[in-house]
C-alpha cells in the first residue's frame, strides 16, 4: 500500500519544477507550490485504500480542487463511486477524471495541477 513517504517522493521527484516544499502537519502531507498554494495529501491510516488529495488555490479567490475516495453518501450517483472530483468548489462534484490507484491517481492528479500553475 501507498503511504504518505511514498507520495512525498513522488512530488519532490517528479514535480519539482512546481513543489517548493513539502512539511508534515499532523497525519497530513503539505505540499507548497511555487504559485504559493497548497496541497493536502492524506492517506488512512485506518481505513485501507481510502486517500484524499485537496489543493487550495488561494491565489484564485478560494479555487479547491479534490480527489478522494472516502464514500460520502452524497455522491453515490457518480459513476465512479467512491472516486470523486470536487472541481473548483466543494459542490461541484464529478466521477473522477484519475486512475484509481493512490500512486497513480496521485501522479495524475498532480499533472493536472502542473497544467494550471504553469498557465
Amino acid at each position: 500500500m501507498a503511504t504518505i513517504d511514498d507520495l512525498k517522493r513522488v512530488a519532490e521527484v517528479e514535480f519539482s519544477d512546481i513543489v517548493k516544499e513539502t512539511f508534515p502537519i499532523a497525519y497530513k502531507l503539505r505540499i507548497v507550490l511555487v504559485d504559493n498554494s497548497f496541497i493536502d495529501v492524506n492517506v488512512s491510516k485506518k481505513l485501507s485504500g481510502r486517500f484524499g488529495f485537496h489543493w487550495e488555490c488561494r491565489d484564485r479567490e478560494g479555487t479547491i480542487f479534490r480527489y478522494d475516495n472516502f464514500p460520502d453518501k452524497n455522491w453515490k450517483n457518480i459513476p465512479t463511486f467512491p472516486y470523486h472530483f470536487h472541481k473548483g468548489s466543494q459542490e461541484n462534484i464529478e466521477a473522477s477524471p484519475f486512475p484509481l490507484t493512490i500512486i497513480d491517481g496521485f501522479r495524475s492528479f498532480m499533472e493536472f495541477i502542473r497544467s494550471r500553475v504553469r498557465e
